[in-house]
């Protein structure tokens, strides 16, 4: 493929072996829960997606991408009420649509969606004074706020932290004061103590504000360092028996909820070892050390800021993932990049890797 040329094999060899590795463990899989049976079959065919769809993504008109990327955003907004009226259920969240054996996540491709008319709208603004820079801020608010309270309803904690990192990042990235977070710092702050003070003295009426599902979901994040944790448990003891090598194919050893998805980190050191658990760190730091190297070559305004979309949600999906398998942070369902069984998410990456890429090769979104 042209548009992956020789200088762009620093992050795409580390994908390769992040890819096997997967197929490795999806094979694995089969072993210790019977719906896992065709997860190898499936990731297969949703990285050939990904191939493809980054293709796909090469051949087509940048400028009209941008053009179009509001009308992107508010199909994507559609999906999202759509899925929370005909969504398929899964632990307690409606939040996919499920054709057959396939099952899709708008919540993932609004990601890219929300990046895309972000960016867009940032790289035309014209920043003469604070009132614009309080325009742009309360705009990019707003948009921001209305796929998360969607994504709130289904519920899906994750996918509103990504929503916020991007928004956050974005503006951040801009040449505006910084004075302006100090207010949005403070309307966390409250947010988040009037919380505490009712969860602490009145959970009747939080759970009535904000729904049973969503209460029990915020309630295991706070509670994460309780040590009798079934999955957390297992996944420790798995990764501290594993040794150098793992159990290897065709075995299993102790059983890990969810471990094809926020738990591959830990079921991966399990089958292969700690040298694969290695291996697994080596090949994000080698991609992170690319995109990076992207960010700091780039010019163009409007590629430097969908790059920094791309690289906060990238990194800080690693971190998370990784660290909840570690047992440092709270299991909040959000799967490693490449590495964990997932179509949507897979796609997702590849579409923004491909807009990267055709970015890059273009050097402008003219």
């Amino acid at each position: 493929m042209k548009i992956v040329k020789k200088y762009h094999l620093d992050f795409f060899i580390p994908l390769l072996i992040i890819m096997f590795i997967s197929f490795f463990n999806m094979y694995n899989a089969r072993l210790i829960n019977d719906s896992y049976t065709h997860h190898l079959i499936k990731q297969i065919f949703w990285y050939v997606l990904g191939f493809i769809s980054l293709f796909i993504i090469s051949k087509i008109n940048i400028s009209q991408i941008m053009k179009h990327s509001f009308f992107i955003y508010l199909i994507n907004v559609l999906l999202l009420i759509l899925v929370l009226l005909f969504g398929h259920e899964v632990n307690n969240a409606r939040a996919w649509f499920k054709i057959g054996p396939i099952a899709f996540q708008p919540s993932e491709l609004m990601k890219l969606s929300l990046a895309l008319f972000l960016v867009n709208m940032l790289g035309n603004a014209n920043i003469k004074s604070k009132k614009d820079e309080l325009k742009l801020i309360l705009k990019v608010s707003l948009f921001t706020l209305i796929p998360a309270i969607l994504v709130f309803l289904e519920p899906d904690t994750g996918a509103i932290i990504f929503f916020m990192l991007i928004a956050g990042a974005l503006l951040l990235a801009l040449p505006i004061s910084k004075w302006w977070f100090l207010p949005i710092l403070l309307i966390l702050t409250i947010g988040i103590g009037t919380f505490t003070f009712l969860y602490l003295n009145n959970q009747d009426l939080l759970i009535h504000l904000i729904g049973t599902s969503f209460f029990y979901r915020v309630e295991r994040i706070l509670t994460f360092t309780n040590q009798n944790s079934y999955q957390l448990e297992n996944a420790l003891i798995v990764m501290g028996s594993s040794h150098l090598l793992g159990t290897g194919f065709n075995k299993t050893s102790l059983y890990i909820p969810e471990a094809p998805t926020d738990f591959i980190f830990a079921y991966n050191i399990g089958n292969f070892g700690l040298l694969s658990g290695f291996v697994v760190l080596l090949c994000y730091y080698f991609m992170d050390l690319a995109l990076i190297k992207w960010l700091l070559k780039t010019r163009g305004k409007k590629i430097k800021l969908f790059l920094i979309s791309f690289i906060s949600i990238f990194f800080f999906q690693q971190l998370i993932n990784i660290g909840m398998n570690l047992g440092l942070l709270p299991i909040i369902g959000i799967p490693l990049p490449f590495l964990s069984y997932g179509g949507s998410t897979i796609i997702c990456y590849f579409l923004f890797l491909g807009l990267i890429l055709k970015l890059e090769r273009y050097g402008s979104f003219t």
